[in-house]
């Protein structure tokens, strides 16, 4: 499981990032500007966003990843008590809030929660011989690990998550990169051309002038 962690207290940030990395793959920032970079060019299973940091608010920056599609399951912690934070957090599409002083063991809980909502699982059997390491971006057929680019891995993850379910270039190219650095419809192709030699032709499908079809 990838996590995008921001927290701009030192001493909380590094207790929680020493805590929680030896279970998941985490990427700590300290201010909004550089985690809104790191979530543009990533893909992540889960944001856990402090909400009074430098820059723009956590709540801010979920905002902003929203208007551009993202619906990555989001954490919030916070050290205010006031509802009309929750309330904005959850209208702005978080699915849990944590209040500090809290302890490591019980933001695991709610991230394992989520990881259950959610269905996330680093290894994903596609069949009985092959298997995807989203975290990892590795494919194993059989015995044999084949690496992926960030950039596939997050094609094909985002495939697997819209399985039986046709999926056009247009939605592919909004939904993984962000509008500066959008590639062609070519790159896509060779993207699935690479996917489909490694799995098989039958796992992903062509359907001409629509798109692709997972199964």
């Amino acid at each position: 499981m990838k996590i995008l962690f921001l927290e701009d207290d030192p001493v909380i940030g590094n207790i929680v990032l020493d805590f929680l990395s030896e279970f998941y793959e985490v990427k700590h920032y300290f201010n909004s500007a550089d985690a809104l970079k790191e979530a543009e060019n990533s893909s992540f299973d889960l944001y856990i966003f402090d909400i009074n940091v430098p820059g723009i608010s956590g709540l801010k920056l979920l905002k902003t990843l929203r208007d551009f599609n993202d619906t990555t399951p989001a954490i919030f912690i916070t050290a205010y008590q006031e509802l009309k934070y929750l309330q904005e957090g959850f209208e702005l599409g978080a699915n849990d809030f944590i209040r500090k002083p809290f302890e490591v063991e019980e933001l695991q809980a709610r991230i394992e929660n989520i990881k259950r909502q959610f269905n996330i699982d680093e290894e994903i059997f596609i069949s009985d011989s092959i298997r995807f390491n989203s975290v990892k971006h590795t494919i194993f057929v059989k015995d044999n690990k084949i690496a992926l680019s960030a950039k596939e891995s997050a094609v094909l993850y985002y495939l697997i998550g819209n399985k039986s379910h046709v999926v056009s270039t247009d939605e592919i190219l909004q939904n993984i990169w962000n509008y500066d650095d959008m590639p062609t419809d070519v790159t896509i192709r060779t993207y699935i051309k690479n996917l489909r030699q490694i799995l098989g032709k039958e796992h992903i499908l062509n359907i001409r002038g629509e798109g692709y079809r997972f199964e």
